[in-house]
């Protein structure tokens, strides 16, 4: 069982959670004159590291409200959340101490992935 620790709420059960993606996505200025292409790439893609990563989550069966966390996306710990206006934390302050034994690339699934 996953403890989400919401930051108006305390901690919760995940099942109570919903992912929202990737957090602090820039919304690309002048939105009206950019091109399809830069449009698609603002909308759809996104990082996928392994490791230490910013997220949007909502607590979707209780308070219903969004806030951010940081989540090492190997092992699924989520070491911080943290309020939406709230600054997002600088990633040197956590350890993350991932060895991929199997040479996998930094990003990616990383199924084998484990700490030192």
């Amino acid at each position: 069982m996953l403890i989400i620790e919401c930051p108006y709420c305390g901690p919760r059960d995940q099942s109570e959670f919903s992912n929202g993606g990737e957090a602090h996505v820039k919304r690309p200025d002048g939105s009206q004159d950019i091109s399809d292409r830069e449009w698609a790439e603002y909308v759809f893609i996104r990082s996928n590291p392994k490791g230490l990563f910013y997220e949007r989550w909502v607590h979707s069966h209780g308070c219903r409200k969004w806030f951010n966390c940081v989540r090492d996306t190997s092992t699924d710990e989520i070491l911080i959340t943290y309020k939406i206006n709230e600054p997002k934390p600088n990633l040197k302050k956590f350890k993350n101490n991932i060895i991929t034994p199997s040479g996998e690339p930094k990003l990616g699934s990383g199924n084998f992935t484990v700490k030192k």
